[in-house]
């Protein structure tokens, strides 16, 4: 696992970048949030969201910036937060292996019941495509240096030879993106052991693939 105390700036320095963090700031996103929320993004604009923080819209601007610019900010902030409580739920399991079958159903989970993430992909995923994809999505990124700093972490300390593990990384990301955004599919991932039992079958073998 991350040192203590960097899990929740890890997925913003893995963009080069620091969130917003100042009060205004939040404020802001929280409107965006709720807004978001309450009528989606195809019917959200930046006058909205200044008008639920009770800002002009040029502070707006200038604190986060435009409407892709709010919406990533946001999807960040949500994501650095349940990072959080992924970390938590496979702290504490011996292997690898285990916290990446652990780690893919608490995630799958966690999206899905999210009130924002999960009701935007669920309403309007064709929206949500350009955030979570590689070619315009910094959350894609984001994620993907994540789990790799996490799987460079676990070589480390299970004294496995080093090598690099953004591939493996990137399929992960990519293939949990796949799911969320078309759940259809011959897989069975209705229920928790479902999930794992697909992580333990087709996850867990590319670990070995580095």
């Amino acid at each position: 696992m991350a040192a203590p105390g960097t899990n929740e700036t890890l997925l913003a320095e893995a963009l080069g970048e620091t969130p917003p963090s100042d009060a205004l700031s939040e404020q802001i996103l929280d409107a965006a949030r709720e807004q978001f929320m309450t009528f989606g993004l195809r019917r959200s604009t930046v006058d909205d969201v200044a008008k639920r923080a009770k800002v002009s819209r040029v502070t707006v601007y200038r604190r986060i910036g435009n409407k892709d610019s709010l919406v990533s900010a946001c999807l960040l902030r949500e994501y650095r937060r349940f990072v959080l409580d992924v970390d938590k739920a496979v702290a504490a399991l011996p292997t690898m292996e285990e916290r990446l079958v652990a780690g893919f159903a608490a995630v799958l989970q966690h999206i899905r019941e999210h009130p924002l993430v999960g009701g935007l992909l669920r309403l309007e995923p064709e929206i949500m495509l350009p955030f979570l994809t590689l070619e315009s999505g910094p959350a894609f990124l984001a994620m993907r240096e994540y789990l790799a700093d996490r799987l460079r972490h676990a070589q480390r300390a299970e004294g496995r030879p080093e090598t690099d593990t953004t591939p493996v990384a990137e399929l992960m990301v990519r293939i949990t993106v796949s799911f969320l955004l078309n759940p259809v599919s011959c897989f069975e991932l209705d229920d928790d052991e479902q999930v794992r039992t697909f992580a333990r079958r087709y996850l867990v073998p590319l670990l070995g693939a580095g």
